[in-house]
This record gives C-alpha cells, sequence and structure tokens, in this order.
C-alpha cells in the first residue's frame, strides 16, 4: 500500500523530468549539477530529521538517523569538493524543483503521526533513492565535466543504492505489520 503523496512524487519527478528536458537542450552545467546534489541530500536531511521526532516504528526511527548522518557526509564531501575546484553551486530549474518537492513532502508528512506517518516517509524513501539514483546514472554522472565530481557522485552512488536496499526493506516490513 503506498501512502505516497501524489502531489510530492510528482514534483520528485518533475524535477527530474525538468532535469532531462535540461539535459537535451542543453547538459547542466558542473555549478547546477553541485547545486542539485547538494539540494537533493538537503531534501533527504530534513525529510530524516522530521522523522527522527515523528517516526513511530524504531527502524524508521534508525533509518531517518542514517538519512541524516549519510546526506549530510555526502554534502560536505561535495561542498568541498566545490571550493576545491572554485565551483559555486549554481540553483536551477531542477535544484528548485527538488526543493519545492521536499518542501511539499515535509509538509504532507507534518500532517500524519503513528503508522501513517511511518508508512508515508519510507514510500516516499524508497521513491526518492530510485529517482535520484535514475538521475545520478542518466544526468549527472554523464554530463559532469570535471573528473572530480564524476568521482564523487560515483563514490556516494553505493549508498544510495544501499539507503534504496534497507528502505525497501522497511517498507515491506511496514507492509507485514499492516496486515
Amino acid at each position: 500500500m503506498m501512502t505516497v503523496s501524489k502531489t510530492a512524487m510528482l514534483a520528485l519527478l518533475a524535477a527530474l523530468s525538468v532535469g532531462a528536458r535540461a539535459q537535451q537542450q542543453a547538459a547542466p552545467t558542473d555549478a547546477q549539477i553541485a547545486a542539485i546534489v547538494v539540494t537533493a541530500n538537503q531534501v533527504d536531511i530534513d525529510a530524516g530529521k522530521l522523522a527522527i521526532g515523528r517516526a513511530h516504528a524504531k527502524d524508521v526511527k534508525e533509518f531517518a538517523r542514517l538519512m541524516v548522518e549519510d546526506h549530510t557526509n555526502v554534502n560536505k564531501a561535495a561542498v568541498a569538493l566545490a571550493h576545491k575546484l572554485n565551483l559555486t553551486p549554481e540553483d536551477n530549474a531542477t535544484s528548485r524543483s527538488l526543493k519545492q518537492g521536499g518542501d511539499d513532502n515535509l509538509a504532507k508528512l507534518r500532517t500524519l503521526k503513528g503508522e501513517d506517518f511511518d508508512t508515508a516517509y519510507i514510500d516516499h524513501e524508497v521513491a526518492y533513492h530510485e529517482a535520484v539514483l535514475d538521475a545520478i546514472d542518466k544526468t549527472l554522472i554523464p554530463d559532469a565535466q570535471s573528473s572530480a565530481l564524476k568521482a564523487l557522485l560515483r563514490q556516494a552512488r553505493p549508498t544510495f543504492v544501499a539507503h534504496l536496499a534497507h528502505a525497501r526493506l522497511i517498507q515491506r516490513e511496514l507492509g507485514k505489520s499492516g496486515e
């Protein structure tokens, strides 16, 4: 049973399709990719912080803590790399859309409690990590010009894969408890 806010999912998919359309017109610059990376991580940090305080299930709280920790670390690495490359992250349609989708998701999550919150949070995490991995593979890595930026994205990718697998496991467990 998926309880992901359709608005949040549509915003996420729109953000990534904006990136795909932008790629057809002109590939995102490294500065724009940096902004997308930082924004995508911040969206998950913000949702994780909310979940730490609101989640009902212990596994969901622990997952949220992991999201905050891991995505904070990726953002620190991205900011350090941008500084090293004298690259200022450039806000763009994709980063703005990701931010809006994150804000919409937080607004939806704030209306929920208990098991409903847990399910909505984890369902969103599954969909979000699927979409982010798709963007990493199809847009961010292929379009990055800097070899160091490509390397950072490749290095971070297994973390996102692990997050997706972990979220799917919790999603299955939550589904079993609601049967």
